[in-house]
């Protein structure tokens, strides 16, 4: 074979290598190109890699029933429990973080590969603080992970019988429309709560310190915010990756400075998550996976070593309410996400529907015998999707982010919140538009989807929006007469809900 035939059949096989990367994540079948889904895997990264920072500050340092830490080491050197051993803490949260991005890159890839989505995996905020403030002190942090692990067998086997699929289709439109919406408003209460832009408050809220925009974090907040609005308005491509970079790199600049720090009880103008400092020759690290297979599955049902009815009935409770949260949370996101990018069909289902529900209920199981909590999807793959993934190759990219940070976290945690807050805003402005596509005239409809939009961000709870609309949404068919067409999933699903949001009434009939 002469050197011109070589190329040309090396070129040939090239051809033939991306023709069926194409095919098989359908890039140009959903009109996308494979620079689009590199960006959009890109930004879906960091606007999840705080998860990097926080999940280890709360899955790290908070103590079991023993007063141990998730790594087995006691959290205080004394028996008052007043001395915290820094030491013991500071290996907690290393090992917290480790697993935490081995699995969250894991499972996203698996999203990629097989759901073919664009949507990024990682531990649950709130299904963390969750296990960590309300399980772990009743039980063992092993035995609270085992909870986790059942938890996701649950959820795998409802995928496996088709029933978390035949729940997704049995939404009605004007719900799944509500939902999206509502996760809009749900990610920019989250955006400007990250950035400090909105803190707690008196009577609840209230705009930046004592009710004014000081200090410099919420400047590169502002600054990266104009900077992304007017890079959208011009249509430039990467725009939101580009005011990431643009808000870290006056972030890193400030910090250098101005010696600005984290933020405190007594530090109100601090960064809120991340500090953007560089961080020298500790920017690489080997990882410390040891907390992986660390788990009892059958200990959290019988905490002191006997199953009693009520140690049984506490844990099935507890068990139920990650089951429910993951499941709607998921769904949620999902629809979300595939109405942003338009990638739903005319039933407003996503392709592969069952693969993607399926790769998420596997993480929530991996997440638990990683000893990292429940992961699931995250709403912030919006972020991706609004830069223009369609594909699951952007999962992929997102997926190898996090495993390259499972070497470099010091470094991706340069990137502080205020530079990533500014594109959830503007994601939530874009999911927002969808608003006009409920009918608003039609009582019946509109007032669940209300409810819907309005609990997200006013609970600071996906799920519970979602209950709150699902259970008006059957009240209202039921007195105009209509209970005959509400499908029976409906029916199932508004009653678990009742349950849910009487789970504490029910823990105090147990106990």
């Amino acid at each position: 074979m002469t050197s011109s035939s070589a190329q040309g059949a090396a070129i040939a096989g090239g051809d033939q290598q991306q023709s069926g990367l194409d095919r098989w994540f359908e890039i140009t079948k959903r009109g996308s190109s494979l620079p689009r889904e590199v960006r959009g895997g890109l930004v879906t990264f960091f606007a999840m890699a705080y998860i990097l920072a926080l999940n280890p500050l709360i899955i790290g340092t908070a103590t079991d029933k023993n007063g141990n830490l998730v790594s087995g080491a006691p959290k205080f050197t004394d028996a008052a429990q007043t001395v915290v051993d820094a030491a013991a803490v500071g290996q907690s949260i290393g090992m917290v973080a480790a697993a935490t991005a081995l699995v969250a890159g894991v499972m996203t890839i698996l999203m990629g590969v097989v759901g073919r989505f664009p949507i990024g995996i990682a531990t649950g905020l709130g299904l963390n603080a969750m296990l960590a403030y309300v399980v772990a002190p009743q039980m063992t942090w092993p035995q609270a992970m085992g909870l986790v692990v059942c938890e996701g067998a649950v959820v795998t086997l409802l995928v496996l019988t088709g029933f978390r699929e035949a729940v997704f289709r049995a939404v009605p439109p004007s719900l799944r429309t509500a939902i999206s919406v509502g996760i809009g408003l749900f990610i920019t209460l989250v955006g400007l709560a990250d950035a400090g832009i909105i803190r707690p408050g008196s009577p609840l809220v209230e705009l930046g310190v004592g009710g004014s925009l000081v200090g410099w974090p919420i400047f590169v907040f502002v600054v990266t915010f104009v900077l992304l609005a007017i890079l959208q308005m011009r249509r430039v491509r990467g725009a939101m990756l580009w005011a990431i970079f643009g808000g870290t790199v006056l972030a890193v600049i400030l910090e250098t400075i101005a010696k600005i720090g984290a933020v405190g009880e007594e530090h109100a103008t601090g960064w809120a998550l991340n500090v953007p400092a560089f961080p020298g020759w500790q920017a690489f690290a080997s990882p410390d996976l040891s907390l992986i297979g660390k788990v009892d599955i059958i200990g959290g049902f019988a905490p002191d070593g006997n199953a009693t009815l009520a140690s049984v009935l506490t844990a099935a409770l507890l068990v139920f309410s990650l089951l429910l949260a993951d499941f709607f949370d998921t769904m949620g996101t999902v629809v979300a996400v595939g109405a942003e990018g338009g990638i739903l069909n005319k039933d407003g289902e996503p392709p592969h529907l069952r693969e993607i529900l399926l790769i998420d209920s596997i993480a929530a199981l991996a997440g638990g015998a990683s000893s990292v909590s429940s992961n699931t999807s995250f709403v912030e793959s919006t972020a991706g999707v609004a830069e223009g993934a369609r594909t699951g190759f952007a999962s992929v990219i997102t997926g190898v982010g996090f495993l390259v940070a499972l070497f470099i976290t010091p470094v991706v945690n340069m990137v502080p919140s205020e530079a990533v807050a500014p594109v959830l805003v503007v994601v939530g402005f874009l999911m927002m538009t969808q608003v006009t596509e409920i009918p608003w005239n039609d009582m019946e409809i509109a007032i669940p989807a209300f409810v819907t939009i309005a609990f997200m961000p006013f609970s600071y709870s996906i799920t519970v929006g979602i209950g709150a609309g699902f259970i008006m949404y059957v009240v209202l068919k039921v007195f105009n007469g209509k209970a005959a067409k509400v499908h029976v999933l409906m029916w199932v699903v508004a009653a678990l809900f009742l349950i849910y949001f009487m789970q504490g009434l029910i823990s105090g009939a147990v106990a």
